[in-house]
């Protein structure tokens, strides 16, 4: 996500293939003034007000020429008649930036209503679980299954492997014999279209053994802090710990945040582990919610971030200022559990704690996304468009923002660690969760690298060894609103 409030501007972010923002909302207590309109998207000359394909590339084209961050990378001209949609035409105007690793797909045109029905409640239709792919070995992961979705309800969860997908039993194809043929892009082809009722049979194995489970989508209301293992206060060797999971930056997220960190004040807790390792992003407002619960100690006249438009766009700049809430805590020291998953909001609040922890602000895991950019909402509603635009840039009070690479390079202090399936989250023998309390207690760790690689096993050890590879979490060629904001998500 990225975020929003520019007077008159509707913001989003990105992560992973992409995370939106929203337009405002006083939740943050920030100082600046969050607004919910959009931008008056600019008129297509030879706009007909139709909804043609090439009306709504055309009027596409004119708002990327007025708003976009980086206007010298949009070619001068470009003949939309090839392009069978807006999507792909949108692709081709933002080519030179994507191979420049500032846009990697993080312009794109959307449902204003499928949009705001996921910022307002979460609510999707599918099966509730996140999927994560082992490309080395071919092998298909739970990540997480969500609360109220069909997936928990029929026993997957966490560290199950699906072996093979089908309409019926007797169909089934093996994950691997899907991606021998068809790649990663079969694999989401397979599990259908994310539309309520469509039904899939699953061979799965975990430690309950291998069986064969029939799953229909539903339509569900994502929670943003599991009820399960979300928000808990760890005993390390003695010490109160606080842990928090925030699965996506949406507006359901403020009275969880809220009450978590009112648990951390109250109990004296100091040291924190925000696990941040699947969002994608989110609303700005509930970014920066977050970063006033972690200040405490923080002043009004203290900066969280900067927000800043293309020059002739400048009046739409802004500068947040910490605002602590009556739930705010004053951390020693933080560690952020982060992925290649972890991106757009989610960098935004690990970055503005660097100017004032330092050291004693830790990435934990592997290298984020890196996604220093934030978007803007362009609705046209006679069509149901809304064009998510590249618009500004976002740093921290350092003026720290090019992280274009991830954060990894960005942080003073980091320890490697691997999303270890074989445990819940926030368990302390979970391996990302033992790594962020030993960072927290002084002990030694490896630093944060790009890539990180381990050898695979066979028989059970292979299995155990599987889980803890790094993952890609998988991800349609077109991601709908909840697999920007929540990557892996079906």
């Amino acid at each position: 996500m990225i975020r929003v409030r520019v007077p008159t501007v509707l913001f989003s972010l990105i992560a992973l293939l992409s995370a939106c923002g929203e337009g405002g909302g006083t939740s943050s207590g920030s100082t600046s003034t969050p607004t919910t309109s959009t931008p008056t998207p600019t008129p297509t000359p030879a706009s007909t007000g139709t909804c043609s394909l090439r009306d709504r590339q055309d009027w596409a084209a004119a708002q990327l020429r007025e708003w976009y961050l980086f206007p010298d990378t949009l070619p001068s001209t470009l003949d939309p008649t090839p392009y069978t949609t807006v999507g792909d035409y949108i692709d081709a105007l933002t080519a030179t930036a994507r191979a420049q690793r500032k846009d990697r797909y993080f312009t794109y045109l959307t449902s204003i209503a499928s949009e705001n029905a996921y910022y307002n409640s979460g609510s999707s239709a599918g099966y509730g679980f996140r999927l994560t792919l082992d490309p080395t070995a071919g092998r298909l992961f739970v990540a997480e299954s969500f609360e109220g979705a069909p997936a928990l309800a029929a026993g997957l969860d966490r560290g199950t492997e699906i072996l093979a997908i089908g309409t019926s039993a007797g169909n089934l194809r093996t994950v691997s014999a899907i991606l021998a043929a068809e790649g990663s892009a079969g694999l989401s082809t397979a599990l259908g279209p994310d539309t309520s009722g469509t039904s899939r049979t699953f061979q799965v194995t975990d430690s309950g053994g291998t069986r064969t489970v029939s799953i229909s989508k539903a339509d569900y209301a994502l929670t943003p802090v599991s009820s399960r293992f979300g928000a808990q206060i760890l005993n390390d060797g003695g010490r109160q710990v606080g842990y928090i999971n925030l699965r996506t930056f949406i507006s359901t997220a403020d009275p969880a945040l809220r009450s978590a960190f009112a648990s951390f004040r109250a109990a004296g807790v100091t040291n924190i582990i925000i696990d941040l390792r699947y969002n994608g992003g989110g609303l700005i407002s509930i970014a920066e919610l977050m970063s006033n619960l972690l200040g405490a100690n923080r002043s009004t006249s203290e900066v969280i971030d900067y927000t800043t438009f293309r020059p002739e766009k400048s009046a739409n700049n802004i500068t947040a200022m910490f605002a602590p809430q009556p739930e705010s805590v004053a951390p020693t020291k933080v560690a952020f559990i982060g992925t290649s998953g972890t991106a757009s909001a989610s960098e935004l609040v690990i970055a503005a704690q660097i100017p004032y922890l330092h050291a004693n602000a830790g990435l934990i895991g592997t290298n984020t996304y890196g996604k220093p950019v934030g978007q803007i909402a362009l609705d046209r509603s006679q069509c149901d468009d809304r064009l998510r635009v590249i618009a500004f840039a976002l740093q921290n009070a350092n003026h720290q923002g090019a992280y274009y690479n991830g954060l990894a390079g960005t942080v003073e202090a980091s320890c490697q660690a691997d999303d270890d399936l074989t445990h819940p989250m926030g368990n302390p023998q979970e391996r990302s969760t033992r790594a962020a309390l030993d960072y927290l207690a002084g002990r030694s760790c490896t630093a944060v690298t790009a890539t990180a690689t381990s050898a695979l096993q066979s028989g059970q050890a292979a299995r155990v060894a599987t889980l803890r590879q790094p993952m890609e979490l998988l991800s349609p060629e077109r991601p709908g609103t909840i697999q920007r904001e929540v990557p892996g998500a079906f």
